[in-house]
């Protein structure tokens, strides 16, 4: 697979969101959660996004870590090259979500995730979601500690706007390596973080990239559109769209089954026509949607 940087890390250019392995009541038993973790290993995903709080409940922080942690372990390759990236910052008290962003508990939290994953370092930290009962820079100013005592290797953050992004780069410097927002085919949000990620020499980590890809709004139709003249499927065109905005996206797909996973990662490999990319970039919005907190 085409590779691309995070910081110092080359990986894959499409990764594997591995919330849905986790979060949802009916997730798949374990023997599929891992098939679909070695079916992306074996396309070349080098990068996995997980994070504390993609379990059911406070009781089983962690759920998600550590079975992508095992799958890794069991893969028959080499995992010598693959980056797990993790989160901290939310906590699920009874099953809901809250924010949970004070220096203390990131400090706790990545020492936790450390121990979830089986790593010495993690080699990617991001910060969830800000938290707005802490002053970012004291948020940020906390995975840049985490950095210098050696427990992550590079840090991230994670669904916040162009001013936050500024705030996290000067308090951070080089130690802060992605920005991961939502941005697809259909939710243009990520635009201007996307810009500002190049300007600072950032990756960005779309995360929902598939969103709308099924639906009715004229950028679907658009992308439909163009999958059926290529004869493949519309997710793999909307990485690729993706993929093309800017050598810094590293796209991570959301993936349960090892089919899709598979299909996903072929977007690596998928060069779009600027005809192509001209009419899926040119289509008019769908109306706007609000974006989900629970990620």
């Amino acid at each position: 697979m085409n590779t691309r940087r995070i910081g110092s890390q080359q990986v894959g250019a499409v990764g594997l969101g591995a919330m849905h392995l986790s979060s949802s009541p009916d997730r798949p038993d374990p023997e599929r959660a891992t098939a679909t973790v070695h079916a992306a290993l074996d396309a070349g995903v080098t990068l996995i996004d997980t994070a504390d709080v993609y379990c059911l409940d406070d009781t089983e922080i962690g759920h998600n870590e550590r079975l992508v942690a095992a799958a890794v372990r069991a893969w028959s390759g080499s995992a010598d090259d693959v980056v797990v990236a993790t989160k901290g910052g939310l906590v699920r008290p009874g099953g809901g979500w809250d924010f949970r962003g004070t220096p203390e508990h990131l400090h706790a939290a990545a020492r936790a995730s450390a121990r979830a994953l089986g790593v010495e370092a993690i080699g990617l930290y991001q910060l969830h979601w800000p938290d707005p009962s802490v002053p970012y820079a004291e948020s940020v100013g906390a995975l840049g500690e985490l950095v210098d005592a050696g427990i992550v290797r590079a840090v991230g953050v994670s669904n916040v706007d162009v001013a936050k992004l500024d705030t996290a780069a000067e308090v951070l410097g080089d130690r802060l390596v992605s920005v991961q927002n939502p941005y697809s085919v259909e939710d243009r949000w990520g635009e201007a973080m996307l810009r500002r990620a190049d300007e600072l020499g950032l990756a960005f980590l779309p995360y929902t990239p598939l969103a709308g890809v099924g639906g009715d709004g004229p950028r679907a139709v658009a992308n439909r559109s163009v999958a059926a003249e290529l004869g493949v499927s519309p997710q793999r065109v909307a990485l690729a769209w993706l993929l093309a905005r800017s050598p810094a996206v590293v796209v991570i797909p959301g993936s349960s089954r090892p089919e899709s996973i598979r299909d996903s990662a072929a977007a690596a490999g998928l060069e779009l026509a600027p005809e192509h990319l001209a009419r899926i970039t040119g289509a008019p919005a769908a109306p706007s949607r609000p974006v989900t907190f629970a990620h």
